[in-house]
Formats: structure tokens, sequence, C-alpha cells
């Protein structure tokens, strides 16, 4: 498990702007980062890397300075005013700056509509040689690893995966064991923090997920088990939002959460 790349997901250190995010990832040793390149909800704020050629020139540069790759772009939501072109901006920039995979989250309650937007989000990307990966969550409308694989069967979209998400495994009602019904290929990354083995009460899922994280081995998830459900070489994206770390510089958080899953990964 040692040889598994790890990566930082932004989510982990919001509060990073995108080049700080690269800087904070290559001083604690990871080998990519997860770039939020549009914010998941309106209310969410971000630094915003589209339309801001500079801006994307300096995250190129510190790239290549540092040798660190951007594993994913997210978090591209399909609601019901969800406009697919208003998109492709995003794809573009996802492209040029290197990613390899696009993270998308179902959450429109009309299924046609979100099959039909998901399988054209998911052409654009193909077109531009990205990979959506789908992520199913508790409070959203594919909330089980279940859904999201019964959502792919039906839509039969360009290359599309599915990320899953220890923390959304656990509070969904699955296990790691789940994985071995479906097609490995299906996994490009996964994502990794701990919790505590029981869940909050179902009106605490969405504030734990966003801010009650822990990093591996802090918690009582089933993590060896977890990994060792990925195929070989598969990477580990660490997401791990802490508001209970959150006055810590995100160098220092991400060195910590580096450190935690080093330790993962060599049992």
């Amino acid at each position: 498990m040692s040889g598994r790349r790890i990566s930082l997901a932004h989510f982990t250190v919001m509060d990073a702007d995108p080049v700080a995010l690269v800087q904070a990832g290559a001083a604690a040793g990871f080998d990519a980062v997860g770039l939020r390149i549009t914010p998941p909800f309106p209310t969410d704020r971000i630094v915003e890397v589209i339309g801001d050629p500079p801006l994307q020139r300096r995250i190129t540069e510190r790239l290549r300075d540092t040798g660190l790759a951007i594993l994913d772009v997210e978090a591209f939501w399909l609601f019901p005013e969800t406009d697919v072109a208003a998109w492709l901006p995003a794809l573009d920039v996802a492209a040029a700056l290197g990613a390899r995979h696009v993270l998308t989250v179902g959450n429109d309650p009309d299924r046609d509509r979100m099959a039909a937007n998901f399988a054209r989000f998911c052409e654009a990307a193909a077109e531009r040689g990205l990979r959506i990966m789908l992520e199913f969550i508790p409070y959203s409308e594919l909330h089980s690893l279940q859904d999201a694989a019964d959502f792919l069967a039906a839509v039969r979209p360009a290359d599309a995966g599915i990320l899953v998400d220890a923390l959304h495994l656990s509070r969904s009602g699955g296990r790691p064991a789940d994985l071995a019904a479906h097609d490995p290929a299906l996994f490009s990354y996964a994502h990794l923090c701990d919790a505590p083995t029981i869940p909050p009460p179902p009106e605490a899922v969405r504030a734990e997920a966003r801010g009650g994280r822990l990093y591996p081995g802090e918690g009582g998830l089933w993590l060896e088990d977890f990994v060792a459900a990925f195929a070989p070489g598969t990477p580990m994206a660490v997401e791990a939002p802490s508001t209970a770390r959150a006055a810590l510089p995100p160098e220092e958080r991400a060195r910590l959460a580096a450190e935690a899953t080093r330790r993962l990964l060599r049992q």
C-alpha cells in the first residue's frame, strides 16, 4: 500500500488559495492536489480561477516547480437549474491545468433531467481528455454507492467513474466489501478521511462531512480495508475538512494529514 500516490483535496485546506494549495501539498510530501474551481453551492466562496489567465499561469508554474499534478477539479453539482454549457470554460481550464478528473455530484430530483445533463457533461469532458467522477453523498439525490452505480448503468455516459469517499460510504450504510460488486475500473481514485465509528444523527451528517472529519487513523472507520478494496496503485485523496483545526495554517494541516495518511498506508 505504501506505493500509492496521495493527493491533498482542496477542502482539507479550503482557505488556501490555489497557489498556496500547491505549495502546501508539495511541502507536506503529497504527489498531487485537488483544486476547487467552481463553488458547489451559490453560498460557497472560492478564489476564482476561471477567467483569470495570470492566476492559471501561476498555478501551472508552481506545479512545474514542485513536480505536483492536479488529480481532480471540483465540485460540479447537478441541480435542477444546471446549465452544462456554462461549465465548458471550467472544463477548458481543467484540461489546460493538466487535471485528470472532474468531481461531479447528482442532486436533481428529476432523474431524466439529471441524466441528460450528466451525459452532456461527460461527453464534453471526454472531448477534453477528462474523466467525470460521480460522487455519491448521503444528503444528495444519489446517496449511496449502489445509487451511483445504477445511475451510471442507466445513463451509460461517455467515460465516467464513481468517486467513493470513506465518510460517505460509511454514513450511507456501506462498507469496503461493497466495492467488490462493481467493476474496479470505475474507481480511478478515492477520498480518504476518518470519523467516529458511530455516525451522527441524520440531521448532522452534512455538518460532519463539511467540518467534522478526522485525519486517517484518528477515528474508527475501517480504513485499512477501505484502501485494500481498491486496485493496487489507486490514488488516495485526503479530504478531511476540520473546524477543530481551522486555526492551524494550511501548511500545518497538510503536513498532519500527509503524515497520518502515510502511517495508514504503511500498515
